[in-house]
């Protein structure tokens, strides 16, 4: 487009359809990945798919994209290139602490037939070692006592009751978060919280409700304020809420849907399957495990972005190494895929430099995530993993809140305070391995000397030498 010719993006006035999604949690990930996805569906199959979204925490997105009639531009960067589409597939965005009530009511409609979440693993409010609902989270204190809640969880089990209570059926619960299991997981937290409010309520979501499992993969780095010119460049639009993604996507969902009522997922490339777990337990360890060891071990050793980490020759290399002796023995693959060549891939991935994912973005939450990511390899593996508890190791002095060169890390997770605490105390492997939410009892004590180990070497030799000293260990 000539220069002068930029103009605000307004959505188009062709006819929109009717709302059938409700989803919790519109981040960046969402509007990059399952948005585009239904987008499409309706773009080839047809059907009333209209998504209403809600924002759980703060009004920024909704009034970034409201003068814009919800639409934004999905801008994919990739080594060649960028190359841009406009979403137009969202219809309203709710912000639940305005108005918690008129999102109830947007979740109990009938003609909604699904209510999808990417609300982080933190928004699941459960203990990520076990599983269980965390009746003590402030949130769920709160939404047990009051109508009105704030966490996700109860906003489902109160729409859901709204329904019943009308003669309705449920809607399915779509979880789109990275989590092991996570209808599974979502499952069992909605019931929990349930049977609390009323045993009666909780048989008939058991009953009725359905809460497929499924598998997401994008990459999606945080907008930054230059992204804004590169969109207006590729289309021409002054955009206030774009989102950046790489060129590959992998959607896995497991098909088992209230009434059968869903996308054409299958039509625009998605997996239905009647088994994600092992298409999850692959792409948890071998992409989300690597990203974290690298994000820790690459921002202790000065890196900004995960593309700039395996740049250098021995974050490469531990890599490749995690994939093919570490992570890749304790795996069994989904049927038709092939892990060494999954392995070739990410790194391509990674390496993509269009795609400026941060470390300090990958690390938050680090501990909601290590449980699903890490740990369950290194208490599966039968030989030794020195990579990926050097990678723990890592984590347990980035959460102390100083990096290598004594400047301050703004440690972002939902434990921070306590995680500060173990790791300045006089014992700062032995107190965080205490923490139950992180670390089960079994993994305590098969960890504990791998884990005090390579928290020395990190201490004496600083992230780089460490990762170089692991690459010279044979497996």
């Amino acid at each position: 487009m000539e220069a002068g010719l930029h103009g605000n993006l307004m959505r188009s006035t062709d006819a929109r359809p009717r709302v059938g999604i409700v989803h919790l949690g519109l981040g960046a990930f969402f509007r990059a990945h399952g948005a585009i996805y239904v987008a499409e569906a309706m773009q080839k199959s047809g059907g009333d798919w209209g998504i209403r979204a809600a924002s759980l925490q703060s009004a920024g997105t909704r009034d970034a994209l409201r003068p814009q009639g919800y639409a934004y531009v999905a801008l994919e960067a990739g080594p060649a290139g960028d190359s841009a589409q406009i979403i137009e597939v969202i219809e309203d965005i709710l912000v639940a602490p305005e108005d918690p009530a008129a999102l109830i009511a947007a979740m109990a409609d009938p003609g909604v037939k699904i209510v999808s979440l990417t609300v982080t693993e933190k928004g699941y409010c459960h203990q990520p070692a076990t599983g269980a609902l965390n009746l003590q989270h402030p949130d769920i204190v709160h939404d047990l006592a009051q109508p009105l809640p704030r966490s996700a969880i109860g906003f489902l089990v109160r729409a859901l009751a709204a329904r019943r209570a009308a003669g309705a059926r449920p809607f399915t619960v779509l979880s789109c978060d990275n989590l092991p299991h996570n209808g599974a997981v979502v499952r069992g937290v909605v019931l929990e919280f349930a049977r609390a409010l009323d045993p009666a309520l909780a048989d008939w979501i058991a009953a009725e409700g359905r809460f497929p499992a499924t598998m997401v993969d994008r990459i999606v780095p945080a907008t930054k304020p230059e992204d804004l010119a590169r969109v207006r460049a590729a289309t021409g639009k002054v955009d206030a809420a774009p989102v950046i993604h790489e060129p590959f996507r992998q959607w896995v969902i497991e098909d088992d849907f209230v009434d059968a009522l869903r996308p054409d997922f299958a039509a625009v490339g998605v997996q239905m399957v009647r088994d994600v777990a092992p298409f999850e337990l692959m792409k948890l360890r071998m992409l989300n495990g690597t990203h974290s060891s690298l994000a820790y071990l690459g921002y202790l050793a000065g890196f900004e972005t995960i593309s700039d980490t395996v740049a250098d020759a021995a974050f490469a290399g531990l890599a490749q190494r995690l994939w093919a002796r570490e992570i890749i023995p304790v795996l069994t693959a989904p049927e038709g895929a092939d892990l060494p060549a999954y392995a070739k891939a990410l790194l391509a991935r990674y390496q993509n430099p269009a795609i400026r994912h941060r470390c300090w973005q990958i690390a938050m939450d680090g501990s909601q995530k290590l449980p699903q990511r890490i740990l369950g390899t290194l208490t599966e593996a039968e030989t030794p993993c020195p990579g990926l508890a050097l990678a723990v190791a890592a984590w347990m002095v980035y959460v102390a809140g100083t990096d290598e060169k004594g400047q301050p890390i703004e440690v972002k997770d939902p434990l921070a305070a306590e995680l500060r605490l173990a790791a300045t105390s006089a014992d700062p492997v032995g107190a965080l391995l205490s923490l139950r939410a992180v670390f089960s009892p079994e993994q305590a004590v098969a960890l504990e000397g791998p884990l005090r180990a390579a928290h020395a070497r990190l201490l004496a030799l600083g992230a780089h030498a460490a990762v170089a000293e692991v690459m010279l260990q044979e497996a």
